[in-house]
Formats: C-alpha cells, structure tokens, sequence
C-alpha cells in the first residue's frame, strides 16, 4: 500500500502556538483541499475520493470509495456484487469499499495543495480573529494616527488594524497632517476583502461623552452624569450635564478649576466651542440654561403649542440668538421646545403698536376721542365686543366719561357689532351660494 509523507506537523504545531490555529482545524482543511486536488488530477470530479493525514506522522493516505450495487453502471462510482465479493467475501450491497490510491505521483501535487490551504487558511481565521477583536471596540473611543487621506476620507493607523475617519464624520473646520494623532469614535466595523476596517467619527456625540469621561473623574465614577449633546456642523457644541450628588456642581466639576478640564477637551476638538448646560425638570429654567451663556430676563411657556416666549436684553439678543441662528437652533434641539426670542426693545414696540391699534378702532366709535380711546385701553377694554358689554356704571366710574358720553359709547359699541355680524352672515351665505352653484354646475 502505498504511502506518502510530508512534514506537515512541525508546521502545523508552530502556527497553533503563534496564530493560535488549532491543529485538527488545519489537518481538515488541508484533506478536504487534497480530495479537490485528486479529483482535478484524475480529470473526473465525480470521483468519491477519501483522504486521511495521520495527525501523529503526518502521513497522507488516499483512498477511491465505490459503491456495491447488483449492476455497475458507473465503474468510477460503482462496483458489483460479484467483483466486491472477489476482493471481500463479506460484501454487500449498498456498502462501500476503499481502493487505496498511489499517491506517489501526487507528492508533489499534495505538498503544494497542503501549501496553500495553510496560507489561505492562516489569512482566513487572522481576518476572522481581527473582525471580532475589532467589535468589541465598537462604541469606545481609540486614538489613531493618521496614515493617508483617500480622497476627502482619512485613513488612520490604529496599531493591528486600519480605520476609515469618512468625510461626512468629519467636522468642518478641523484641519489635520499626516503622523497626526486623533482620538475617534468606533461606530461600526466592516468586512473588506483586504481585512476588517473600522470606520470611526469625529462628530458623534458619544465622542464628546467619552472625553468628559477621561477628563473629568466625575463625569467617569457616575457622579456626574452627561445626559445630552447636541453639536452644529460648525464649531459649537451643548452639553448637558447633573449631578447625582447635591454637593457637587455638575457644571462646575466639567469645567474644573481655570477651565483646565473643560481647556483639554477644546484643544482636542480644535477650538471648538463647548456651552455647559445644567440639567433641570422646569421647562422653563431648562430652556434658560439652554440658551447659555445668554443672560434670559423672563420665559413665558404655552404647553399646549410647546412654545417658549423668551425675553432677553437688547444686548443679548445677538447672543441668544447666536450666529446663524445657531445658539437657539441648538437650544431647540437640547429642550424639544420652540423657542421665540424677543428684545426688550422689540416687546415694548409690540405693545405699543396693539395699544395704538386698540385705540384706533376705538375711535371710530361715536364718542370716542384719542384720549377716551386711551384711558378705555388702560382699563382693560380690548375690544369693541367687551366695551358693548359695558355698563353705563362701568364706564361713568372712568375718569372723563359721562353717563350721555358713556350711553353713547355703548349704543355705538353695538351698532358696530351688529354690523360686523350682519358682513359676516352675508359673506358666509355667499360662500354657500357659491358652493351649491359649484355642486350644480357639476352635475
């Protein structure tokens, strides 16, 4: 019988102990690769060949396994019972005999095949290895050097692996060199055919989180909490933090003694900049905190729209604002309210603007002059509908109102009611001509 070897084994031990491959992995891959080699050799790939590498020796053994059946069809596949009962007495059908193989003439067909299934082999299960290495990395945050730019993608060099920093995870204004080091946030890993690849970001708000997290011991033991971020595509970032602990100052732990804490995080970011804000359950007081470091003089919240009304001094409306609208943008995204900032200045103008209208449709009242207009605007009437509601007593308890002057107002009040209601009864009924003019002219 024939016998082939190769000196697989001290092969096959040094890559178990360096690439951590196990050994019987590596003797299956390399029969199965042989059985392929045979076949193609043969020039038959129907051919049911067996291959058996002797893990203690390392000696390889090839077998051609037929079928017993009454009839052989098929001689490449088959063998009749009264051949098979000629080499084993025992035969039946339907069981199987080997035909051991000379392998001398594929020595050097088998070495080559053993070759190369160890390499592909060792390429497989590194990649594989290296694939799930990497994804336990997803969701931290590593530092990379960068190694090239692709385009307007950047490639880092991360030690055992390469990473991909995409264009759209990129923030505008940063501006980096090739041997730069960065820190990243690893969003994901794929499979390339070169390997795996992390691809990482500089925009994701968990990589804000994460620096807090290295620059500030509160922020790492729970004591204080980052709740949110949100970040504009430009330069300025909000942070949301609480403490857990009524002794600490939330803020005041992020920003550390001089702001070195807070300075770290900055030059990391190149510049960016960072509004602390602290969190509160007041809606109110949390849209304050928001519009940091605006100074907010009052807020004024509608539930029912979720909208804030919010007042500030006329030199801090640019600020609250902010450039571009993005303070307040980022202040919306922060609180989940809308948010309408006014000036001082401009409030006051609006107040003064719906007196003034107020007592412009007062006038046209009989009786009514500019100055009756007015002190009827500073009594709290605001329309015309609750002065024809008035009394002649209400009205004659007014300074320079009298009882003829104040049934006047009143007579007049409702006149201009009535006629209001009678314009509005005719422009409804002309919509309803209209409509069933429209519905006839259809049919």
């Amino acid at each position: 019988m024939a016998e082939q070897m190769i000196e697989l084994l001290p092969v096959l031990e040094q890559i178990e102990r360096e690439k951590g491959i196990k050994k019987e992995d590596l003797l299956k891959m390399v029969e199965t690769a042989l059985i392929s080699a045979f076949r193609k050799h043969s020039g038959n790939r129907n051919l049911n060949i067996e291959v058996i590498v002797d893990e203690n020796t390392g000696k390889i053994r090839a077998f051609h396994v037929k079928k017993v059946v009454e009839t052989a069809t098929d001689g490449d596949t088959e063998i009749s019972l009264a051949n098979a009962l000629i080499l084993k007495p025992k035969a039946k059908t339907g069981m199987n005999l080997k035909f051991e193989i000379n392998t001398d003439e594929f020595g050097r067909i088998a070495a080559q095949t053993a070759k190369q299934v160890i390499i592909q082999k060792i390429r497989e299960i590194e990649k594989e290895t290296a694939y799930t290495e990497l994804t336990t990395k997803i969701g931290k945050v590593l530092s990379g050097v960068i190694n090239k730019f692709a385009g307007k993608n950047i490639i880092l060099d991360m030690g055992k692996s390469e990473a991909i920093l995409p264009f759209r995870e990129q923030c505008p204004r940063e501006r980096f060199s090739i041997g730069e080091r960065i820190k990243t946030y690893i969003m994901k890993v794929e499979r390339l055919p070169r390997g795996p690849q992390m691809v990482v970001s500089r925009i994701h708000p968990e990589l804000i989180k994460s620096l807090f997290k290295l620059e500030v011991p509160e922020v790492y033991d729970g004591t204080v909490e980052v709740k949110d971020v949100v970040r504009e595509p430009g330069s300025r970032i909000k942070v949301v933090v609480v403490s857990n602990n009524a002794k600490v100052d939330a803020v005041g732990a992020c920003v550390g003694v001089k702001g070195v804490r807070i300075k770290s995080i900055i030059k990391e970011l190149q510049g960016a900049r960072i509004d602390m804000v602290a969190y509160t359950n007041d809606p109110a007081q949390y849209i304050i905190n928001a519009l940091n470091p605006a100074k907010v003089l009052s807020v004024e919240i509608n539930k029912d729209l979720k909208l804030a009304n919010v007042l500030v001094a006329d030199d801090q409306l640019s600020l609250a604002i902010g450039r571009d609208g993005q303070n307040v943008r980022l202040a919306v995204k922060l609180t989940g309210w809308n948010i309408e900032i006014k000036s001082e200045f401009k409030k006051k103008a609006e107040k003064i603007a719906a007196t003034e209208q107020k007592i412009n449709g007062f006038t046209e009242l009989e009786g009514v002059g500019e100055k009756t207009a007015d002190i009827l605007v500073k009594s709290g009437y605001t329309t015309v509908e609750s002065i024809s509601s008035a009394s002649v007593e209400t009205l004659t308890a007014l300074q320079g109102i009298g009882e003829k002057t104040a049934l006047k107002i009143i007579t007049s009040a409702k006149k201009a009611l009535e006629a209001n209601n009678s314009k509005q009864e005719v422009s409804d009924g002309d919509g309803k001509e209209n409509t069933k003019r429209e519905e006839t002219n259809a049919n």
